[in-house]
């Protein structure tokens, strides 16, 4: 760990107050360095981040990315993760969700270069459209429709990872691009409209089970605390490409709401609604790269991480209902 202040490493990390970036945060403090987080709430929260306030390796900027950004003193790294990341917030507010994928990763490039510092952005699997590839590799290029309503999602990351990789063939700055597949834990919102949150939510209320489709389509879950080690393994390696960071255990939608019900040992009916515009029918990373580059594979069972996520959520209904 490294304690020693004139030593002490510094990290930007975007959209501190989020679901990955407050798992980042803790992590990045466990290791010893001095974390700057920075999130202007559109859809964090501080309270996954107050915990980290009494601590002197932790400062917070209220400030939007697509705005200019500045920060004194040196920064070691850069982790951009401030992007809506849920259909229930890119659909409501499409602009910004594009903004912060253009002009905020344009800013904070600046920043990296300014500052001379190794940049990470948070990609991710929707990149990949609705696949003809499955499982998903690297080299696959995407099926996406950039005029559709998931379009100003996919299109912004797809964005982020070209200019990223134009900074680093042009400017000669050190990047990282993580591709991030379905990821679940605690502090996730109950109402950001994905499929887990929604199901736990559901279940706890005693409400019937909302599938979209007929519950055919796949998705691959991995646990924060494994998704935030590939993360660190992949800010630290020395490969500039994009690499998948995911769970390759994929199964079906309808499946999968069987499993909560099962979990939560309640008497749930499933409800099949009509299946959203563009919704990927497959997800399922290939994480050879992952493992051959940084000797990085999931460890946590999906039982074990629902148990946890299951067991936090209980905890948040119980304060609202109380």
């Amino acid at each position: 760990m490294q304690t020693n202040n004139t030593t002490q490493k510094r990290v930007l990390i975007t959209g501190a107050a989020g679901f990955l970036g407050s798992h980042l945060s803790d992590r990045f403090i466990k290791e010893g360095y001095h974390v700057i987080g920075m999130d202007n709430l559109v859809t964090g929260s501080m309270k996954n981040i107050e915990h980290l306030f009494p601590k002197k390796e932790f400062e917070f900027y209220f400030h939007d990315v697509t705005k200019f950004v500045h920060v004194p003193g040196k920064l070691d790294y850069i982790l951009h993760f401030a992007s809506p990341a849920s259909p229930i917030d890119y659909l409501k507010i499409p602009i910004q969700t594009l903004k912060v994928g253009s002009l905020g990763t344009h800013n904070l490039l600046g920043l990296a270069k300014e500052k001379k510092a190794r940049f990470l952005i948070a990609s991710t699997s929707e990149i990949y459209g609705d696949p003809t590839v499955h499982p998903q590799n690297e080299e696959y290029w995407g099926n996406v429709n950039p005029i559709g309503p998931r379009g100003v999602y996919d299109e912004a990351k797809r964005f982020q990872e070209a200019i990223t990789m134009a900074y680093h063939t042009y400017h000669g700055l050190e990047t990282r691009i993580v591709r991030i597949f379905n990821t679940y834990g605690p502090r996730m919102r109950l109402n950001d409209g994905r499929a887990l949150p929604a199901f736990f939510s559901q279940a706890i209320e005693g409400k019937d089970i909302t599938v979209f489709g007929d519950g055919s389509q796949t998705r691959s879950f991995c646990y924060v605390d494994d998704l935030v080690e590939g993360i660190y393994r992949l800010l630290l390696s020395d490969y500039v490409n994009p690499v998948n960071i995911g769970n390759p255990d994929e199964i079906t939608i309808k499946e999968f709401a069987e499993e909560i019900i099962k979990l939560t040992g309640t008497d749930q009916k499933i409800i099949y609604t009509p299946l959203p515009t563009d919704d990927p029918k497959q997800r399922q990373p290939d994480i050879t790269k992952a493992k051959e580059l940084l000797d990085w594979e999931p460890r946590v069972s999906r039982k074990d991480g629902l148990k946890i996520t299951y067991d936090y959520f209980k905890q948040i209904l119980a304060k609202v209902a109380g």
